[in-house]
């Protein structure tokens, strides 16, 4: 079973939400009724990209891949990762590594020249597989509802 990443269209949005309220984390957090998703998934842009990974006809991964401009750090194009997830039943089987092999290629595409990302905080083992990709703890992350 091999996963094939492409952007998501509006048909995905109710497999994607499934996906990522698929643990403990993302249970509590991803309650919203459908509808709102839907409206969130109409306002994305080119920069900000949702992809989905399919295998056997299945939606088995997910991630968002927002590229940013700004003037911070030289002035380099960037890419940032959201809403990483792969189906619980296909975790430990390679599908997280290809998802992320998908978003560094699908970011330097765009001409992003580093990729960052947050993960929450009690995602000890996820953090742990972030940094075997390379990726390394450079910040602390800070949130607040508006």
């Amino acid at each position: 079973m091999t996963p094939v990443f492409r952007p998501a269209v509006l048909a995905d949005v109710p497999g994607v939400v499934a996906l990522l309220a698929d643990d403990d984390i993302g249970g509590a957090r991803e309650t919203a009724p459908l509808e709102d998703y839907l409206a969130a998934f109409a306002r994305m842009d080119e920069r900000c990209q949702l992809i989905v990974g399919e295998a056997d006809g299945q939606l088995v991964a997910c991630y968002d891949l927002i590229i940013l401009d700004g003037l911070n750090a030289r002035g380099q194009r960037r890419a940032q990762v959201e809403g990483v997830r792969v189906a619980a039943h296909l975790r430990g089987r390679g599908f997280g590594h290809r998802l992320m092999e998908d978003a560094m290629a699908r970011a330097r595409a765009n001409g992003a020249q580093f990729m960052e990302m947050m993960s929450n905080a009690a995602r000890l083992k996820t953090h742990a597989f972030y940094e075997r990709l390379g990726f390394t703890r450079s910040h602390l992350g800070f949130k607040r509802n508006l």
